[in-house]
């Protein structure tokens, strides 16, 4: 079956403050980017996969996994202001002939093809223009509050009665960072991932890690050091 025409694109800046060189940092025997380059490379429905990066050093490893980088990314969209939809717009702007594009933080290395094949198989079965990756929160919003400078409590969500009870609380979710896919055209025109017509795509608790300190990246070690099956 041919492949839809969707570019993958792995965003990977160099300028990491949390964790130095991060993005290729050695994660269970492979530098981190390898895992989401793998899981891309496997997808039933990326057409062809690169990388945005403004590192010559990421540029090299994303190389040596078989991710193709065909331009450097500027430096305006390279710093610590950089927004990540101005980066897939700048992707797009260089590889247009694509329907479909989606985002790929290399942060999120425990994602599985079969995660982005079911995202993008959502996407199209509902008639969707585009579709993110949630993971269900553990903390509720019905229970939370916001302190104003007098120490006074308000609710960020107007509670109901049947929410006074843990077990009635409806379910809830995050965005987890795994995955974004869009129609290029659609992204075009509102320059974000998420509207109302968005749908989400829910991946366990398990498979959503999005690592963004030394115990993130602790957490994922441990998580990928067993084999993992596609």
């Amino acid at each position: 079956m041919k492949k839809p025409s969707c570019l993958g694109v792995i965003t990977a800046r160099g300028g990491s403050k949390s964790l130095k060189n991060k993005n290729i940092l050695l994660t269970a025997g492979k530098p981190l980017i390898a895992w989401t380059i793998e899981a891309a490379l496997k997808s039933h429905v990326i057409e062809d996969l690169i990388v945005s990066s403004d590192s010559k050093k990421i540029i090299t490893v994303a190389e040596q996994w078989n991710c193709s980088a065909p331009f450097v990314r500027p430096q305006h969209l390279s710093n610590d202001v950089a927004k990540s939809i101005d980066v897939i717009l700048h992707a797009i702007e260089n590889m247009p002939r694509y329907n479909y594009v989606a985002l790929l933080q290399p942060t999120c290395p425990l994602r599985l093809a079969s995660d982005i094949d079911a995202a993008f198989y959502l996407l199209t079965e509902k008639g969707a223009p585009s579709c993110v990756s949630v993971v269900e929160s553990e903390e509720k919003p019905y229970w939370m509050y916001n302190l104003d400078s007098s120490s006074t409590l308000s609710n960020i969500v107007t509670p109901k009665e049947e929410y006074s009870r843990r077990q009635n609380l409806p379910k809830s979710y995050l965005l987890n960072g795994s995955i974004y896919i869009a129609k290029t055209d659609w992204l075009l025109k509102t320059k974000s991932f998420i509207s109302s017509e968005t749908v989400g795509y829910v991946m366990p608790a398990e498979r959503s890690l999005d690592i963004d300190t030394l115990d993130d990246f602790n957490l994922a070690c441990e998580a990928l050091r067993p084999k993992r099956s596609v």
